[in-house]
């Protein structure tokens, strides 16, 4: 038994960190880079991920070293340990170069170590490893977070209770294959001021490991729920949500134009991504549709709601009709 390491990234950051990390500790076995390219969608990555594994021994221990906690390198991680509970695995977000030295020396110096031990030690030395000159800029580590006054009010607010106005206040909705990930978290979630994310989906809200992995991919503060579209449309009714600021996620916009038509006030999309599958054709190089798709958007149109196509907030709006008409989608 030995430990396997995956690094992990957006783009080429884990190749070129790989390369940096053979420049101080020279070559290195077991250790397999996956990066998750602008082309690319959570399946291609999910393969990249299961590829990388299935390169180390049966017995190894997995160790992987990614970017971003919530992004989509850590996403198809989890997702491949929730599916392989034989496996023993560890996933370390905010990779960086103190972080992977320490790991190859954490090998080196106790082969018998257990991945467990290995990512204690590797979380102390990677902050430990973030430092500041001048000196004084160095912050003081943040106190503990106070916990909840005793017989502060808690559980389920009774059904009829009207909070603030009463009204649901949909911050943001947004188009996007890959549902909540490092955009989402670290860009949109900001941007919006929402501070709950609902993931509306039937297929995802019936499954446990995909729910479990969105809710513990949402950013400090903020609560995440994976619940079916008839779900989100009973709560955009629901007086209990009056002072509740969301972010709403679709998968696909058959179900933003099945949440609208039951009645949810969305009055724009964010237009973010939709992964290219056999069939479909490029509209852009993050979105892709068929017919279907399109007819979807025409409906969605012909009830008034407007679109905003932009993959990050700091990209400039894009015509969506334009595009598709550009795309002559088949």
């Amino acid at each position: 038994m030995s430990i396997g390491i995956i690094i992990a990234s957006h783009g080429e950051f884990a190749a070129g960190i790989h390369q940096s990390g053979q420049m101080i500790f020279g070559d290195q076995e077991k250790v397999q880079v996956v990066t998750f390219m602008p082309s690319e969608g959570p399946d291609d990555l999910y393969a990249k991920i299961v590829t990388a594994i299935d390169a180390f021994d049966a017995d190894d221990e997995i160790l992987v070293l990614a970017d971003l906690w919530s992004g989509s390198p850590f996403n198809q991680a989890s997702r491949v340990m929730g599916e392989r509970p034989e496996r023993k695995f560890a996933i370390i977000t905010g990779l960086n170069l103190p972080m992977l030295i320490q790991a190859y020396t954490e090998r080196l110096m106790d082969a018998n170590a257990g991945v467990d031990k290995v990512a204690a030690n590797i979380i102390k030395e990677s902050k430990d490893g973030i430092k500041v000159l001048p000196e004084e800029l160095q912050p003081a580590e943040a106190s503990p977070a106070a916990t909840p006054a005793e017989g502060a009010p808690q559980g389920a607010i009774p059904e009829g209770t009207v909070i603030g106005d009463g009204k649901l206040k949909i911050n943001l909705a947004r188009i996007d294959t890959r549902l909540l990930h490092g955009q989402v978290a670290t860009a949109w979630t900001p941007a919006s001021k929402a501070d709950r994310i609902i993931v509306a989906s039937d297929k995802v809200a019936a499954d446990d490991l995909r729910k479990q992995l969105i809710k513990q991919a949402a950013p400090n503060g903020v609560k995440a729920n994976v619940v079916p579209i008839k779900k989100l449309i009973e709560a955009a009714k629901d007086p209990r949500f009056g002072n509740t600021h969301a972010l709403i996620l679709f998968e696909t916009p058959q179900e933003a134009l099945e949440a609208i038509e039951g009645g949810v006030p969305i009055e724009e999309l964010n237009v973010g991504s939709m992964a290219h599958s056999t069939g479909k054709t490029m509209v852009s190089n993050v979105l892709s549709m068929d017919k279907d798709d399109v007819a979807t958007f025409e409906r969605l149109r012909d009830l008034g709601v407007k679109f905003d196509v932009r993959k990050v907030p700091n990209d400039s709006k894009k015509d969506l009709f334009e595009l598709i008409n550009k795309a002559n989608v088949q």
